[in-house]
């Protein structure tokens, strides 16, 4: 690596963007810190920017766009506000890459502006590719534009590729945590509450994805994710529990080889890889020691009991905008729990209920997806 990037940051207050900018912190001669953005987190936004001081500011709450913009006046930073200047601020030429790593749907509209501006995208927002997978990698291949993924499990799919594009893929195998309740029966599921469904057993991550773990979604979306990025069929795509979270996934090849990327589970590395590709530059992130772990184990996952993984493998069969709308239900099934509104168990079945309501389009536009997702989550908040 020659000069120093351009990052963006889509989404720095969530737990992908701060570790995100502790690699940017922890590199100063790899990366320059262009872009900084957050939904409504004001306080830790304006503490980010006095830090790292980027040029540019996004709060797109506007109710908060006073306070931003008053905290950082004599700190020679552009402040906006709203979701135009979120989608326009990832067309600057100074940015070569845009992390984005917004929670849900809100990612979309601004990972197709950085798609158009031609800026390469390190995605941690799978819900970009769930809700509009054939129109995003359209649109970066006829741009072209890298999207290189930031999803651990991803990003281990990608790592075992490098230097085998060219090769047939006979399969992948996303590795599942099992997250916190593995091994539950339906009834232990009816008893579980919002304090239990938070505590992940091995990562750290924000609420939204950490509930999509315990329901299995998160590894439902990932399946969905995946079939983009790597241009697969439903059935070259497997799950496998492996609740220790050291290999982060695998890719059996047409000659029956498998390769696994392995390493102790630390979001910074894949967002470092994103950041680097195709080189790696030294890191004091924690080394693996066979010793501590003597033993990897696997499992075949419970799609009887947690329904959501099913469904997603339902919607990716049925195609259109299928998947879009399991996403829109999902988002608002799970913000009611997280509200304690619903039980766990009414998430899946709000999203099962939601899928059978809404009718799918196929070959859909990016307004059918807009409208699908509207109508979705009308659908799925008047069942909660």
């Amino acid at each position: 690596m020659q000069q120093k990037k351009g990052i963006a940051i889509l989404g720095s207050t969530g737990s992908i963007g701060t570790q995100a900018l502790d690699v940017i912190e922890s590199h100063p001669k790899h990366f320059d810190l262009q872009v900084i953005t957050a939904n409504r987190s004001a306080e830790l936004l304006i503490e980010q920017a006095i830090k790292f001081k980027p040029n540019t500011v996004v709060i797109v709450d506007e109710s908060k766009f006073e306070q931003v913009k008053d905290a950082l006046w004599d700190h020679d930073i552009h402040v906006y506000t709203g979701q135009d200047a979120l989608a326009q601020v990832v067309e600057s030429n100074e940015i070569n890459t845009v992390l984005t790593a917004m929670v849900g749907y809100a990612g979309l509209r601004p990972t197709l502006s950085a798609i158009r501006a031609k800026k390469n995208i390190a995605l941690a927002n799978k819900e970009t590719l769930v809700v509009a997978g054939e129109i995003v990698t359209k649109e970066a291949m006829e741009n072209g534009v890298n999207i290189y993924p930031v999803d651990s499990e991803h990003s281990a799919i990608f790592q075992c590729l490098a230097g085998e594009f060219h090769n047939k893929i006979e399969k992948i195998y996303l590795t599942a945590s099992g997250g916190p309740f593995r091994g539950y029966t339906k009834k232990q599921l009816m008893e579980v509450t919002k304090a239990q469904a938070l505590k992940h057993p091995n990562w750290e991550m924000g609420a939204k994805i950490t509930i999509d773990s315990a329901t299995l979604m998160n590894k439902g979306l990932e399946v969905i994710e995946a079939k983009w990025l790597f241009n697969l069929k439903p059935e070259q795509i497997d799950v496998i529990v492996h609740p220790q979270s050291i290999i982060h996934s695998i890719v059996q090849f047409e000659d029956g080889s498998m390769k696994a990327q392995m390493g102790l589970p630390d979001m910074k590395l894949p967002i470092q890889y994103s950041f680097t590709y195709p080189d790696r530059i030294s890191s004091e992130f924690p080394r693996f020691n066979f010793l501590d772990y003597p033993q990897l184990t696997f499992e075949k996952p419970d799609q009887k009991t947690f329904t959501n993984l099913q469904l997603a493998f339902d919607v990716l069969k049925t195609g259109g905008t299928a998947a879009c709308t399991l996403n829109a239900a999902n988002e608002v099934a799970v913000e009611a729990f997280l509200n304690e509104k619903i039980t766990f168990l009414d998430i899946p079945r709000i999203n099962a209920e939601t899928l059978k309501r809404v009718e799918v389009i196929q070959n859909p536009t990016i307004e059918d997806y807009i409208s699908t997702d509207a109508k979705s989550r009308e659908v799925a908040t008047g069942l909660i």
